[in-house]
């Protein structure tokens, strides 16, 4: 099932993080993303698998670009940073396939 419209309900900026060139990180351009936004405390795990305090969590659509370290704009103007993104795919069953981003 894809991620209803109807809980497309806020807009980020998200500029994905492409890698380390020999001037630092690299980041694509800046794609306006809807989704749904819950800026709630949390302990969530990184790549490394260190436990890290999440301070959102952004629910987009499954095709949305936003690996980890990518940087996200809130529409509250506050920056932050992806600590991972996470495929929550329903494997047919009546949920929202969505992509799930823990955000700094």
């Amino acid at each position: 099932m894809r991620f209803p419209r109807f809980l497309q309900r806020h807009a980020v900026m998200v500029e994905p993080y492409l890698g380390v060139s020999s001037v630092g990180d690299v980041f694509g351009p800046g794609v306006e993303v809807r989704g749904l936004l819950e800026q709630v405390t949390r302990l969530v795990r990184n790549a490394a698998g260190e436990q890290i305090v999440s301070s959102s969590t952004f629910r987009a659509p499954l095709e949305t670009v936003a690996p980890a370290k990518s940087r996200v704009q809130l529409p509250d103007g506050r920056r932050t940073t992806v600590i991972a993104a996470v495929r929550q795919d329903g494997a047919g069953l009546p949920v929202p396939d969505h992509l799930e981003v823990q955000l700094l």
